[in-house]
């Protein structure tokens, strides 16, 4: 592996966590205390909202008052003084940041869709318990990891950490599994120039349509080829769903649990597919133009499902962090008309073409190629990338030139 030479923000390193019973009650207790933070500072949000609304005053709800909040609380509550003081305040400070985003979002007049919601109440039967400690608040000695209140969980080590953590968070997935995310400073490990740059195009009938057909990414379709457990999980639990208001039955539990590891196995498959094809295109390019595409568009359309399945979120997130690790110059190109212009002589079609064309033909210069691989090289232009031929290759050593 290629030393690294420099620090390019902050990267998580996520481990399992062998967490005893003793552990896991004390992490449950933990979680329960920051989930009462958490629905209090949200009701001291909207109470203030509420007061300024109705008398035009200005009030703030900020960190600062939300932290004397939870000091009178401890001060005045056993139970809550039982607890860490460093997980509780980042309750206050991840609360603060959630409020925030929301309030950006609204100022910038952003779509109700695309908009982050304000801060709601996390209700005991469906938050899982998530804890962040901060460097004052763990230490790792021997190999296990100490949290503040004595809680010591054993980590299942599959790789060392390059540096020493910042902070690390705790939690719990639909499974019941224990996971600990550990923050260290990202660091450049530099790989061999190969002069190469390559092109990457979205889409559904190919997850990702490249300007190199070696390096183009099928749809894999693990979602489709795990459908039919997943319907019969769906109906079993169809079967044993519980009255509004009654506890659910041991079957359903069962049920639900079932479902939920399918779900975590697909979701595992696509990113393990996703990781595996960035690093292939990173390994062999120096520069990499990527459609800068919002999975979202498709959530609405008749390609929901399928869009969906390959995952080209995840993918593009893999490719660009994969890109980042290593040095690469990752360019994200706005995907606006890009399937409408002509990668050879820039010309613009003069209406709409339908999604299920196949083959993009210039009205101008008459050239004919697969509609996705003119988009992959719609890419390399639109980022300033000159290929000198039609896979991207270029003479090894020779600089990125800019188009005209």
């Amino acid at each position: 592996m290629a030393e690294a030479v420099a620090e390019v923000g902050h990267a998580r390193y996520t481990y399992r966590l062998r967490v005893s019973s003793t552990a896991r009650a004390a992490l449950l207790a933990e979680g329960d205390r920051c989930r009462w933070i958490w629905n209090e500072c949200v009701a001291r949000s909207r109470a203030v909202y509420l007061h300024n609304k109705a008398s035009g005053e200005k009030q703030t709800c900020g960190p600062a008052q939300l932290d004397k909040m939870l000091t009178e609380a401890r001060r005045t509550t056993p139970w809550l003084r039982g607890g860490s003081s460093v997980v509780q305040q980042q309750v206050i400070r991840d609360f603060g940041r959630s409020r925030a985003k929301a309030h950006k979002d609204i100022r910038e007049r952003l779509p109700e869709a695309r908009r982050a919601g304000m801060p709601a109440h996390k209700k005991k039967r469906e938050a899982l318990p998530s804890l962040n400690y901060t460097q004052r608040g763990f230490r790792l000695k021997d190999g296990r990891l100490h949290l503040a209140g004595g809680t010591v969980v054993g980590v299942v080590w599959s790789r060392a950490l390059p540096a020493e953590p910042s902070s690390v968070r705790v939690y719990r997935d639909g499974l019941g599994h224990w996971y600990g995310s550990f923050v260290v400073p990202a660091q450049i490990q530099p790989l061999p120039q190969t002069g190469r740059v390559l092109g990457v195009d979205w889409g559904v009938s190919q997850t990702a349509t490249t300007t190199s057909d070696t390096h183009d990414l099928p749809h894999a379709g693990h979602g489709r080829k795990a459908k039919e457990k997943l319907t019969r999980y769906d109906r079993m639990m169809a079967r044993r769903k519980p009255e509004k208001g009654q506890p659910a039955s041991k079957g359903y539990r069962e049920a639900k649990k079932l479902r939920a590891k399918a779900h975590k196995k697909v979701a595992r498959q696509r990113q393990d597919t996703g990781r595996k094809w960035a690093k292939k295109v990173v390994l062999d390019h120096d520069a990499i133009a990527v459609e800068d595409f919002r999975p979202k568009l498709l959530a609405r359309t008749s390609m929901a499902r399928k869009a969906a399945d390959a995952a080209i979120g995840a993918t593009k997130t893999a490719l660009i962090e994969m890109g980042r690790k290593h040095g690469r110059d990752i360019r994200p190109v706005h995907p606006a008309h890009t399937t409408m212009d002509c990668a050879k002589c820039d010309a613009r079609a003069k209406h709409r073409l339908p999604l299920g064309m196949r083959t993009y033909t210039c009205t101008a210069c008459g050239t004919v190629s697969p509609r996705d691989k003119n988009s992959a090289h719609v890419m390399l232009v639109r980022a300033g990338l000159n290929p000198a031929g039609a896979d991207g290759t270029r003479p090894p050593g020779a600089p990125l030139r800019e188009a005209a």
